[in-house]
């Protein structure tokens, strides 16, 4: 069971972009690479990542010009890379609302630990209510509505509802569903979350039919979708 993080690399150099993957896979998490400024802003929406590391100089688009559109729809954690020192004080300057910076020629142990620094920060603290269309999520009351009628969840379908809640449109794997569901860490067959995904569909269901919030990813998993 991979219970890492998914970290997304922006490099469009590929030994560069593959020694960074390697670091990222070694530290436990998993990593995908975009060589080309273009991709980026269109996949973070369709998949956020739990971090970006982000190059400087792109094909395309340049990574400033990344960071500042991502800025306006997500709060992910990106760590900008430079090969340029001189332009790590331009970089704090602009104020991109990049979490952090590493520069060219890094060490594995540096972009480990630069990683395990941003993600930690990014862990949610005592979460305030979560709305999604007629889907209110309270966590500190552990209580959903929708439509303003509550809905009957365990605590377990309480987790998954708010999980997938929480980033729409992000496909979640049955692994990293289980690592959020089971704080326990209690093993389980991962067709347990199909049980638990079934029984708050029926939920959902009693409450409008007509809704399907939660949906499968044929071979990964589900994802939260509201309706366009």
């Amino acid at each position: 069971m991979n219970n890492g993080a998914d970290i997304l690399i922006v490099e469009d150099e590929p030994k560069i972009a593959n020694l960074l993957a390697d670091y990222v896979r070694a530290a436990g998490h998993s990593a995908r690479v975009i060589g080309d400024g273009r991709e980026v802003v269109d996949d973070v929406r369709r998949k956020t990542p739990d971090a970006i590391l982000l190059d400087l100089m792109l094909p395309g688009k340049d990574g400033i010009e990344i960071c500042r559109e991502i800025r306006t729809f997500s709060q992910v954690p990106i760590i900008m890379v430079t090969a340029r020192v001189e332009e790590v004080d331009r970089l704090l300057g602009l104020e991109l609302g990049a979490d952090d910076y590493i520069c060219k020629p890094f060490s594995p142990r540096e972009v480990v630990a630069r990683l395990k620094a941003v993600l930690r920060r990014a862990q949610p603290g005592p979460a305030a209510a979560t709305e999604q269309g007629p889907l209110r999520v309270d966590a500190e009351r552990f209580e959903a509505t929708l439509h303003g009628e509550r809905l009957d969840l365990t605590a377990v379908e309480f987790r998954l509802l708010q999980t997938l809640a929480s980033a729409p449109g992000r496909v979640f794997s049955r692994d990293q569903l289980m690592e959020r569901i089971y704080p326990d860490h209690r093993v389980v067959g991962d067709r347990t979350v199909d049980s638990h995904v079934k029984n708050l569909r029926r939920k959902l269901a009693a409450l409008d039919p007509e809704l399907d919030l939660i949906q499968s990813v044929y071979g990964v998993g589900y994802r939260f979708e509201l309706p366009e």
